[in-house]
């Protein structure tokens, strides 16, 4: 994209503010629901599978269109594309607020999901068109701040809603922002396209899809219908299905493919992207497991559970600053650093668990995550650069967007995983405290091996981060984070 020698956009940083509104609001839609998750399906009179779904289906459609929605921009126009995605996130958030059923919440997450894929991908396109690089710094750290700010407020604002308004008011409240937002985009948000010929390649999102669902809803579903035969064949069928996917990306070469063929051939990236799926798959999944036992079985309030859970967001933040100030010299030895870490406070909270059971106190909770969490900063930051330093600067925006992709796909996985583990574990029977509380430590165990099992994959990664300067292309800060 060539946007170098593009006039300063005379109101460049009032349409900022709008486009980074808009991320705000996705990112704190990622978080905000953890702690209502209980009410929502007691309201709904739903299984608890809709909790998995109001987390994984709204990631799974996330990464299923995620670069999708950024080629779509490119072609069709950037501006165009953001406004038609915050419309449809803003109704969608509407319509989830108004649900009646389980289907009808689920649907409406998935919706989230779809129109949030059209809406992210711009905010950074849209950057490098209004800003000429002297300012250009300035615009993305500013993006660099609202999605940890979104983050630690997700939780919190969530508890304060469900205890307050109600759960409903968790979705409500993206209404007037998405009203305002799409308001100033249209006013003052400048339209772009790509300057190079670019196409959709439908049958291959088409067949990602097709694997993804054929993997996630046996894996979401299975505990509830008991496991039928069907759902072990459709998990076993999705890899054939998936291994199709790569082989038509290398027959499209040439041909604006979905992923780029040269990705697949580059060893640390291929490494780095099953690394950052098994990472996330771990981040983002944690919390769910500890609602369901200290909310659900043991009776913690919203807030109670929202400020415990802050311990990982703490941790986090102490250590970024860390990741990115020696990301360049030491990358790869502060990411297995960081892993390690995640797994050692994950392991103090396993051993809390299985000594105590239920018992524990708020605080023991939160310096575990606290522990877990500062591993995190030395991760989560320099990650995706990490993983993108291997990648020539002409696939590193296809590989950004890939990237995130995977990271959003780890998480539906995570979710999905982490619920066939634990509701496996208790049964169908009546709810118990203690069982739960067992079933709560050795679900874990899941999310501690994968930041162990990410250790193994680290000697494959760059050394280092980019050195700062270097062409990234159009790369997106992961979203997601706790």
């Amino acid at each position: 994209m060539a946007t170098e020698s593009r006039p300063a956009f005379p109101h460049r940083w009032l349409a900022l503010l709008i486009v980074l509104t808009a991320m705000f609001m996705n990112q704190l839609d990622v978080t905000i629901v953890n702690v209502a998750l209980p009410y929502i399906q007691r309201d709904l009179r739903a299984g608890f599978s809709l909790q998995q779904w109001i987390l994984a289906g709204f990631a799974l459609a996330f990464a299923l269109l995620l670069v999708t929605g950024g080629r779509l921009g490119d072609i069709a126009g950037r501006k165009k594309v953001f406004l038609v995605g915050v419309a449809g996130f803003t109704a969608a958030s509407a319509l989830a607020g108004l649900a009646q059923s389980g289907e009808m919440m689920a649907g409406a997450r998935v919706a989230q999901g779809v129109f949030a894929a059209l809406m992210v991908p711009q905010v950074l396109s849209v950057i490098q068109v209004m800003f000429q690089p002297p300012e250009r710094l300035r615009a993305m750290g500013l993006l660099g701040v609202v999605v940890p700010i979104a983050s630690v407020a997700g939780p919190v604002v969530g508890a304060l809603l469900t205890a307050g308004p109600g759960w409903r008011w968790i979705f409500w409240v993206n209404v007037p922002i998405g009203v305002l937002t799409f308001a100033g985009a249209a006013r003052m948000v400048p339209e772009s396209k790509s300057d190079r010929p670019l196409r959709l390649d439908i049958p291959s999102v088409l067949l990602l899809g097709l694997a993804s669902v054929m993997l996630m809803f046996p894996l979401v579903q299975g505990h509830e219908l008991g496991w039928p035969q069907w759902a072990v064949v459709s998990m076993t069928a999705s890899l054939p299905v998936f291994v199709v996917f790569g082989l038509r990306q290398f027959r499209q070469e040439g041909l604006s493919p979905l992923v780029p063929p040269a990705l697949f051939r580059n060893r640390s990236f291929v490494a780095g992207s099953i690394l950052m799926a098994l990472v996330f798959s771990g981040i983002m999944s944690y919390m769910i497991v500890l609602v369901w036992n200290f909310q659900i079985a043991h009776g913690w309030t919203p807030l109670r559970m929202a400020l415990t859970g802050l311990g990982w967001t703490i941790g986090l933040g102490l250590t970024a600053t860390l990741a990115i100030r020696y990301g360049a010299v030491a990358g790869r030895r502060l990411i297995a650093l960081g892993l390690a870490v995640m797994a050692a406070g994950m392991g103090a909270l396993i051993a809390l668990l299985r000594l105590h059971g239920g018992a524990l106190n708020s605080w023991q909770v939160f310096a575990c995550l606290l522990a877990a969490g500062m591993g995190s900063g030395l991760v989560v930051p320099i990650l995706v650069d990490l993983v993108l330093a291997g990648v020539p600067a002409r696939d590193a925006g296809a590989g950004s967007g890939v990237a995130n992709a995977t990271i959003q796909l780890g998480t539906a996985v995570g979710v999905a995983v982490v619920g066939a583990i634990f509701f496996g574990l208790v049964g169908a029977g009546p709810r118990d405290p203690v069982a739960w509380a067992g079933a709560t430590w050795q679900t874990l165990l899941y999310n501690a091996g994968v930041f162990l099992a990410a250790i193994l994959l680290v000697p494959l990664l760059p050394r280092r981060t980019r050195t700062r300067g270097t062409p990234v292309g159009d790369q997106q800060l992961p979203t997601g984070t706790p």
